[in-house]
C-alpha cells in the first residue's frame, strides 16, 4: 500500500461541500447570527467565538454530560468540552445541586462564605500545597502569581517558552524568533515592549533556560508542564524535574499553570510526577465550567508573601477583581473538588482517552498516513507529523490549517464536535466507547475521501 497523501482539490471541494451542508441544515443558527451582527462584534459575544470554520456560529441550546444540543435540534457528541471548561461533563449533578441550594442565598458579598475553608484544604490535599487565593479565570491566576514573583524576588523578568499559552496574561504572548523575544502574532493593540521584562526559551531544552537564569535577572519560570495550546508538547523525561532544579539554583520560582494539564490526573501533571512547584495555577473545570480559578503557593512562598502584605504601603495590590471568589463560586468549587473532580472520573476518563488514542493510532496506520497521537490523561490529540514534536515550534510547523478546518467541519455536521483551533479530544466521565467509535469512524470516511 502506498502512504497516503491528501488531495488539495479534493479538501478544497470537500470544504465547500460541507459549508453548505452546514448553512442548508443550521437555519435557526444562521438567523440568531443575523440577529446578533448588529449589537456582538462579528455577532458572537466574544470574538474567537467565530473562529470554529462554520459559515456563521453554530448556537447552543443545552448541554448535559458529554452532549450539546444545538438550536436547530441537532445533537452533538462533545469532545472539545468548552476546550476543557466542561472537562467533567456538562452540568455535572453535584455541581447544579450545589447551584441549585444556593441560588436563593446570595451571590456575591466581598466577604468569605462557610465553603471558604473547606476548599481550600481540598486543594491543598490534591496539589500539595498548603496555601491558595480563589480568583475569577486563570488569566487572572497568571497575572497574580507573576505579580509575587516579582514582589517576592526583587527580579523584573518572567521566563515562558515558546509556544506557550496561559491565558491573556500580557506577559505571556511572546514567541522566540530568531533568538529574540517578539510579540505573538496577531495582537491587538499591544503599546509597550514585551521583550523588556519577558525572555523566552525553547521547550525541553534546559541549557537554554540555565543560561537565561544565569543571567540573576529572571524571577519565575512559568509553563504548562506539557504545552498544550500550540499542538501538544510532552517534556522529555527529566525536563520537569530539571526547571525544579534550576530554578531553585539561581534563586527563580517555579510556577505551573494545570489549566489544561489538569487532564492528566486527580493533582494534575505535577501529582503524577511528584514535583511540588513554588506556585501552582489553575482555572477553567474546576468550579465545573462556572467561570473561576485559583493558585497555590508553597509554605515558603506564602511566609513572605505573608510578610510582603504586612510591610507593604497602603493601596491596591493589583490583584483581585469584586467578584473573585465569591459566595456562588465557591459553593460550586466545593462541590466539584469533593464530587465530580474524583479519581474514580480520572480513572473511567483516561481509559476512555486510551481507547481513543489506540483507535486513532490504528487509523493512522491503516492509511499510512504519517500522523502522530498524543495522550495526556483524559486529553488526546493527533498532529499531522510522524513523530511527536519537542518544542512549539515543531508542533507549529505541523500544523495545517486548511485540512484542520475541513476535518472538523466535517465532523461536526456529522454530530461530532472537537476543539476548533487543533486536533484536541477531551473525554469526559459520561464519554462511552461508542462514542468514540463515532468520531473515529466519521473521521475515517473523511480521509477515504481526501485520498489521493
Amino acid at each position: 500500500m502506498s502512504e497516503y497523501r491528501i488531495d488539495r482539490e479534493h479538501l478544497a471541494a470537500l470544504a465547500r461541500r460541507e459549508a453548505e451542508r452546514f448553512a442548508a441544515t443550521h437555519p435557526k443558527s444562521a438567523e440568531l447570527a443575523s440577529q446578533a451582527r448588529p449589537h456582538l462584534l462579528s455577532g458572537v459575544p466574544m470574538h474567537w467565538m467565530s473562529d470554529w470554520g462554520t459559515p456563521f456560529p453554530l448556537f447552543v441550546s443545552s448541554a448535559a454530560g458529554n452532549r450539546l444540543v444545538d438550536v436547530d435540534g441537532h445533537e452533538y457528541l462533545d469532545f472539545c468540552l468548552g476546550d476543557t471548561g466542561a472537562m467533567f461533563g456538562h452540568s455535572p449533578a453535584p455541581v447544579a445541586a450545589a447551584i441549585s441550594q444556593h441560588a436563593t442565598g446570595g451571590y456575591t458579598s466581598m466577604l468569605p462564605s462557610p465553603d471558604a475553608a473547606r476548599v481550600g484544604a481540598l486543594l491543598a490535599e490534591r496539589f500539595g500545597l498548603p496555601v491558595w487565593q480563589v480568583c475569577t479565570s486563570a488569566t487572572d491566576a497568571n497575572r497574580f502569581v507573576i505579580r509575587w514573583a516579582r514582589a517576592l524576588t526583587g527580579r523584573d523578568k518572567i521566563l515562558v517558552f515558546d509556544g506557550c499559552y496561559h491565558g491573556t496574561a500580557d506577559d505571556t504572548l511572546v514567541r522566540l524568533h530568531g533568538g529574540d523575544t517578539v510579540p505573538r502574532p496577531g495582537l491587538v493593540g499591544q503599546v509597550y515592549d514585551l521583550a523588556a521584562h519577558t525572555v523566552v526559551a525553547e521547550f525541553n531544552d534546559l541549557a537554554g533556560v540555565e543560561a537565561l537564569l544565569a543571567r540573576g535577572d529572571v524571577a519565575a519560570v512559568l509553563t504548562e508542564p506539557a504545552l498544550t495550546n500550540i499542538g501538544m508538547v510532552l517534556p522529555e523525561p527529566g525536563f520537569i524535574e530539571g526547571l525544579r532544579a534550576l530554578t531553585e539554583h539561581y534563586g527563580a520560582l517555579l510556577i505551573l499553570d494545570e489549566t489544561h494539564t489538569i487532564s492528566a490526573g486527580w493533582g494534575g501533571w505535577s501529582g503524577e510526577l511528584r514535583v511540588v512547584p513554588d506556585l501552582l495555577t489553575l482555572g477553567k473545570p474546576v468550579a465545573g465550567g462556572l467561570p473561576a480559578a485559583v493558585f497555590g503557593m508553597s509554605r515558603a512562598v506564602a511566609k513572605r508573601a505573608e510578610a510582603f502584605l504586612a510591610q507593604k504601603e497602603a493601596g491596591h495590590s493589583g490583584m483581585g477583581t469584586t467578584l473573585s471568589a465569591n459566595l456562588f463560586t465557591l459553593a460550586a468549587m466545593r462541590a466539584n473538588l469533593e464530587s465530580v473532580m474524583t479519581p474514580n472520573a480520572y480513572a473511567t476518563m483516561q481509559d476512555t482517552a486510551a481507547y481513543l488514542a489506540e483507535r486513532l493510532t490504528a487509523l493512522f496506520d491503516q492509511h499510512r498516513l504519517p500522523w502522530c497521537v498524543t495522550q495526556i490523561g483524559a486529553r488526546c490529540e493527533f498532529q499531522f507529523c510522524a513523530e511527536r514534536p519537542r518544542t512549539g515550534r515543531e508542533a507549529e510547523a505541523a500544523m495545517d490549517h486548511e485540512l484542520e478546518a475541513a476535518l472538523h467541519l466535517y465532523l461536526l455536521n456529522r454530530g461530532v464536535l472537537i476543539t476548533p483551533f487543533h486536533n484536541m479530544t477531551l473525554c469526559a466521565p459520561d464519554t462511552r466507547r461508542s462514542d468514540v467509535d463515532r468520531l473515529v469512524d466519521a473521521l475515517g470516511e473523511a480521509l477515504v475521501e481526501l485520498a489521493d
